[in-house]
């Protein structure tokens, strides 16, 4: 029986001495070119080339972004920063390239995702999708927190677990949650869906929370209150202060307010733009597993629906979101794909320049006027003030002058006694300019030597500015779509001795 099994799998005795000849196959998985690809020539693997593209991409979009957005760019970011730094140039474009290279890197990381789980043609379009898009240009390499929050959401995504693959980087995923919402206590909004979607996945419950979320959620919170604490020398909890002031006490508002429905018939579309119709198409045809992410967009809208201070910047953080999406509406047309991608290119890139380029850049350029009067300061001469008479952190400040110069401006701190009554100084000067002026101003020591505002109140303010005897001296273009306290043109009046006139 042992011979008979022994000649039913080897076979007969003298085929061990044969020479066996293997057929030639034509598969190209070992073959030297695929494998060279894979393993890429380049420093970085075998996306070099793309993350150079990126990177010069995401500098000259740095470069090409020239207008002003939110006085949070500045005043949360660069004004803090001001004393340790030597020259304005340096403090101005250093965190923006910065920003830039991490964008960049957040870009090919993008791509990664969808090459690993999907296939190389969906990554393409992807990645196409988020190049092009006209509110990533826009907002991507300003130093506000949104576009880090932006970044990290990319960097955690590449590590999310979605349906059907393993959770062996839960930890890393986990710590860059973890990591976004400290430095924008608001991910957290747009990160719970996906929380809720891996806890309940899970098979072992218990454990994830114990052994992963616990840790790293404790480790985070200490990092952070340790930072907080070397800074403000006090201990203090800056995520419940975020939630107490924005959700508990409201006082965004303060700030404006919009209707509960403007982030779905404003916000959003305006900030997709031309992907809005190609988002849409993709929602119809991405797989299961990637519903969540669309269960996020639609959950962080309706959040954000019931806070009553609403911006753009605040929903950037879903535009990674959608353009997976976008890319899959992209990649599963036929007939009209060139069509779409060169109405994309255009009705973006238009967007890109005039936004970066045209669209708010008064309160910028002004400034170079401010570091002039710096320059030209004299021994002989009085040394120069300005007040700003405009809204409040409408232009950057020392960070963009970076000298001893006297500036004041328009000043609107939040009321936190709960006076009903309350009004700012920004709003006390504009329903009454003149009076305002001739109050404050009521001495001739007093007055400064330049004023700065909008060419909204300079008809208003006429009799003060020819009895005190200020000049125009500068005109910069700021926007052509002027609104309310904000106008088109900013002036810039010089006040002249009697003997100068």
């Amino acid at each position: 029986m042992d011979a008979f099994r022994r000649k039913l799998f080897w076979g007969r005795p003298a085929a061990a001495s044969e020479t066996i000849r293997l057929r030639k196959r034509k598969s190209t998985l070992y073959s030297k070119g695929r494998c060279s690809t894979e393993q890429g020539a380049g420093l970085f693997g075998p996306d070099s080339y793309l993350i150079m593209f990126s990177v010069v991409l995401r500098i000259v979009n740095c470069f090409l972004v020239q207008t002003s957005f939110v006085p949070d760019e500045y005043w949360q970011s660069l004004e803090v920063a001001h004393n340790m730094k030597d020259t304005v140039q340096l403090l101005i474009w250093v965190p923006r390239l910065v920003q830039s290279l991490l964008a960049a890197l957040a870009d090919v990381k993008l791509y990664s995702i969808m090459k690993t789980h999907e296939s190389t043609e969906i990554a393409k379009w992807v990645f196409f999708s988020q190049m092009c898009s006209w509110f990533t240009w826009y907002c991507s390499t300003r130093t506000i927190t949104n576009s880090m929050e932006a970044v990290l959401t990319i960097f955690t995504l590449y590590y999310y677990p979605f349906q059907g693959t393993k959770t062996g980087n839960s930890s890393k995923y986990l710590a860059l949650t973890a990591f976004a919402i400290v430095v924008r206590p608001t991910a957290v909004i747009l990160w719970l869906p996906l929380l809720f979607f891996h806890f309940w996945q899970e098979l072992k419950k218990l454990d994830l929370f114990l052994y992963k979320c616990l840790p790293v959620g404790c480790l985070t919170l200490g990092i952070s209150l340790t930072i907080d604490r070397i800074f403000y020398g006090e201990w203090v909890m800056v995520q419940w202060n975020f939630l107490k002031f924005n959700v508990i006490q409201n006082m965004g508002s303060f700030y404006g307010s919009h209707p509960w429905h403007w982030y779905f018939t404003q916000g959003f579309p305006v900030i997709m733009g031309t992907h809005f119709p190609f988002f849409i198409h993709g929602c119809l045809l991405v797989p299961k597993k990637y519903r969540v992410l669309l269960i996020a967009v639609i959950w962080t809208l309706v959040v954000y629906s019931f806070l009553s201070h609403k911006e753009f910047r605040f929903i950037y953080p879903v535009m990674p979101f959608c353009m997976l999406f976008c890319g899959y509406s992209l990649a599963n047309l036929k007939t009209w794909k060139k069509p779409a991608v060169c109405f994309l290119l255009v009705s973006n890139m238009s967007l890109v320049l005039y936004t970066g380029l045209i669209h708010q850049r008064g309160t910028l350029d002004v400034m170079q006027n401010v570091q002039q009067l710096c320059k030209d300061m004299l021994p002989e001469k009085d040394e120069p003030s300005l007040f700003f008479l405009m809204p409040c952190h409408s232009t950057p400040f020392y960070s963009h002058v970076h000298c001893p110069i006297k500036m004041n401006f328009l000043e609107c701190p939040p009321d936190l006694t709960g006076n009903n009554r309350y009004i700012d100084e920004a709003d006390l000067f504009f329903e009454e300019p003149l009076k305002w002026l001739n109050i404050r101003f009521s001495g001739q020591a007093s007055l400064p030597t330049h004023l700065v505002f909008y060419n909204v109140i300079e008809q208003k303010i006429e009799p003060f500015l020819m009895t005190r005897g200020y000049v125009k001296t500068a005109v910069y273009f700021h926007t052509h779509l002027p609104d309310g306290r904000i106008g088109s043109h900013i002036h810039v009046y010089e006040r002249k001795m009697l003997d100068d006139r």
